[in-house]
């Protein structure tokens, strides 16, 4: 009973952190926005009011390690890559956040390889705009702990894909268990002497096949290591209509459903709609602007913030089109075929 009240208390001040972000500018755009979704989707029609609640930004496309599922990590990117500019970053903090208020820093690669990373989320912090990562651990040294702790990070969020060194580089090819559980170790102690509640801490467990049967001591290694959170997420299979050594064998941690031929297909119903093209944006580390995270390659650019202001793209013809797209049918998108917009991810304390 104690640990439920204590895991409770975790939970509410990271609300907390999101509910401070709070202004009446930001509450009008988060009516605006599911007003006009509402409206939207009981008509069928396309009208979009406000501006995103939420943004992703990406700090860069490279990464240390290459995970078999990950354009990063297969290095397989059509588009340009390269390290997300700070003046160029903080142009787009400046024209959004009166009225946005929650920050994803990543999008592709491990936000830690850029080099101004941190600085950019302080600045973040200093428009009280609500910040998350997410991260692979292996550059939180001590020193980069101290600085995430100071940075006012609000969430960090880290992959831990085993609890064994073998199970875990099935996945996280090249990569090191010791060092995740290291840099966990470190931003613990890093709140703990800043006396900071900050950044909330989630392990983050892709669920595969190979790691399944880890399930329960993932969630013992969270209470070891002082873990505030295990987020259960299920894998996005590229090639998966035949199958995949990947697919869990546990059925709920499935994004996928055999059929009756012996193929397999998302379980999501994709019906033809979606928050997410109302309430949030993807804008990748060159300034392309993409309809979500889903668009790994930036096919659906909808403008681009180097030749126009985030409104006139926000509000222009292109994102008009693709939600009017969006009604007509969304198996017709590629990227919203093996989309997992209202399919379940598990958590835990």
């Amino acid at each position: 009973m104690t640990s439920y009240f204590y895991n409770m208390t975790l939970h509410f001040w990271d609300k907390l952190q999101l509910i401070k972000r709070s202004s009446l500018p930001r509450m009008l755009n988060a009516f605006k926005i599911w007003f006009s979704f509402a409206i939207s989707r009981t008509f069928m029609i396309n009208w979009h009011w406000g501006a995103p609640l939420a943004i992703a930004i990406e700090p860069t496309t490279a990464c240390n390690l290459g995970c078999p599922e990950c354009p990063s990590g297969l290095r397989s990117f059509t588009r340009p890559t390269g390290n997300l500019k700070a003046d160029f970053y903080r142009s787009v903090i400046d024209q959004m956040s009166k009225e946005s208020f929650y920050l994803t820093f990543y999008f592709q690669g491990e936000p830690y390889i850029n080099p101004h990373f941190l600085d950019m989320v302080e600045y973040a912090n200093q428009a009280n705009i609500y910040t998350a990562t997410s991260t692979n651990a292996h550059f939180l040294n001590d020193e980069n702990a101290k600085k995430t702790v100071e940075s006012g990070l609000d969430r960090l969020i880290i992959s831990i894909d085993g609890t064994t060194q073998e199970t875990y580089e099935n996945y996280r090819k090249g990569g090191q268990l010791s060092k995740v559980l290291e840099g966990t170790k470190n931003v613990v102690k890093w709140k703990k002497e800043l006396k900071s509640k900050t950044p909330h801490l989630i392990f983050q467990f892709l669920v595969v096949k190979p790691n399944e049967h880890q399930i329960d001591e993932v969630y013992e290694l969270a209470k070891e290591y002082g873990v505030n959170e295990v987020k259960l997420k299920t894998a996005q299979l590229y090639e998966h209509e035949h199958g995949n050594p990947l697919m869990p064998s546990i059925d709920k941690y499935s994004r996928y459903k055999k059929n009756s031929d012996g193929t397999y297909s998302i379980k999501n119903s994709l019906d033809n709609h979606c928050w997410k093209l109302w309430h949030s944006c993807v804008i990748t580390w060159d300034g392309r602007v993409i309809p979500c995270c889903f668009d790994k390659d930036a096919e659906y650019s909808m403008g681009e913030l180097a030749e126009a202001d985030f409104k006139s793209i926000w509000k222009g013809e292109a994102y008009r089109a693709f939600r009017k797209q969006l009604f007509k049918g969304r198996e017709n998108i590629e990227i919203c075929r093996n989309c997992s917009e209202g399919t379940r991810v598990f958590s835990g304390s």
